[in-house]
């Protein structure tokens, strides 16, 4: 019987664990932190192995393969004594595709991922599909493989679940932007980065689909480079550019071709609102088109979706100041897209963990666009050193927790501003992750 090792125990790593066990290897799983309560429990129920607070290398150098969580970097002195081992190790992505025979639909990228993922989730929901939610969002992929049976799969996938990927196949691989990101896991190279991300279309096939947005400058020249020979489906939002196959603007529509077929969508009913929700339904009515579902469905499934939790959700208007969560916002060009989209002036709510950012590409927008910026992190230096002077160091206040960011916004916003909790950076410094800071904002926000 061949051994499974799994290393890391939360939501990706237990899926796996679950699947190798239904598939009947002998399966053990690894966590060098604590195991979250409701991940024991599952482990004891199904009878896998495991344990936590360190790794035993006996128990672990044994595996014939090992899943490794995408939280773990290749750097982990475990990971190195497998590699040195030559000990196999995949993704859960990889493990899971393996026992896996649905349509994939599979979504990369910087910026733009989750809400493209779920507009395309729900497209196909609404068609009436029998379709799953997984990878980077929902639950986990191997867990479902394991326990139900999905005719299709909507997958958001991030580079370091991407990074162990070998064998993988999507039907269709979109990849929405690539902008600097996570760059502390890829040795400050963006080479290293972008092509982590161009992983999701190396094993397309000619019938397979690729939609990617053809106004990225950094997608277009790393395609220039690789072949491929999947259907090639770009979007654009260029102005006078039109597409024999793919999405472009005209005459306030967007335009989707694919195949013989075309759907014209008018941007003022699009449920989402801001340029880059329009590069995100775009990518979705290709999708949905590639999976031949019925204009009239796409059409109504974007003037009905309903935003998602963290990424540009408001929460609450207190005294004519209408508050709005973007925690999810956890790189540059996502707090880019954040303060293009306002009308209003902002409180800007900004910091965290920086993972490498360059902060000047937001400078036009701050002095357009922001009253005043509130630093919510333990380290903001970087940040008053890039707007203090721009917006003058009266203007730039310092925070520990969400309240207290919550509290001070307020004393700078009038009636008619928004406040924008988009913070450029990771969480972690003073959060568990983006939505334990999202949620901290709303509750401070209704406690105004």
């Amino acid at each position: 019987m061949s051994r499974i090792v799994v290393l890391g125990g939360a939501e990706s790593g237990v899926g796996a664990a679950v699947l190798a066990k239904v598939k009947g290897f002998d399966v053990f799983l690894s966590d060098k932190g604590k195991i979250a309560d409701k991940y024991v429990e599952m482990l004891k129920k199904w009878e896998i192995p495991y344990e936590e607070g360190g790794h035993t290398e006996s128990l672990i150098l044994n595996a014939d393969e090992v899943v490794k969580s995408p939280g773990i970097p290749s750097t982990a002195p475990m990971v190195k004594l497998l590699e040195d081992k030559g000990i196999h190790i995949v993704s859960e992505i990889e493990f899971a595709g393996r026992y896996d025979t649905a349509k994939k639909i599979c979504i990369t990228g910087s910026n733009g991922k989750t809400t493209t993922t779920s507009l395309i989730y729900y497209l196909l929901q609404q068609a009436g599909l029998n379709v799953g939610l997984g990878g980077n969002i929902g639950a986990s992929y191997a867990y479902q493989v394991a326990t139900e049976k999905h005719d299709y799969y909507v997958l958001e996938i991030s580079s370091f679940q991407l990074d162990n990927c070998y064998d993988f196949r999507p039907d269709i691989a979109i990849i929405t932007n690539i902008t600097p990101d996570h760059l502390d896991r890829y040795d400050y190279k963006m080479e290293n980065y972008v092509r982590s991300k161009f992983r999701i279309i190396r094993n397309l096939r000619h019938d397979d689909c690729f939609i990617f947005d053809s106004d990225d400058a950094i997608t277009v020249g790393h395609l220039s480079q690789i072949v491929t020979q999947a259907k090639m489906l770009p979007f654009t939002q260029k102005e006078g550019v039109e597409l024999e196959q793919g999405a472009f603007i005209k005459d306030d529509k967007i335009v989707v071709r694919y195949q013989k077929d075309e759907c014209d969508l008018y941007l003022e009913e699009l449920a989402l609102g801001g340029k880059h929700n329009i590069y995100n339904s775009m990518a979705a009515a290709l999708a949905a088109k590639a999976s031949g579902i019925d204009n009239k469905i796409i059409r109504n499934s974007l003037e009905t979706f309903q935003p998602i939790e963290h990424r540009l959700e408001p929460v609450l208007s207190v005294k004519g100041v209408l508050y709005i969560n973007d925690s999810k916002a956890t790189n540059v060009d996502s707090a880019w897209y954040a303060l293009e989209c306002q009308k209003k002036p902002v409180i800007w709510i900004a910091g965290g963990t920086d993972k490498g950012n360059d902060y000047s590409v937001l400078d036009d927008l701050v002095r357009e666009k922001v009253k005043a910026l509130i630093c919510l992190g333990v380290d903001n230096a970087k940040l008053h050193k890039s707007f203090g002077p721009i917006l003058g160091e009266n203007k730039i206040v310092d925070a520990l927790s969400a309240e207290e960011a919550v509290r001070k916004a307020s004393t700078f916003a009038a009636e008619g501003d928004v406040v924008l909790l988009s913070p450029c950076c990771a969480s972690f410094d003073l959060f568990k992750n983006y939505e334990d800071r999202g949620e901290k904002f709303k509750e401070a926000v209704r406690n105004l």
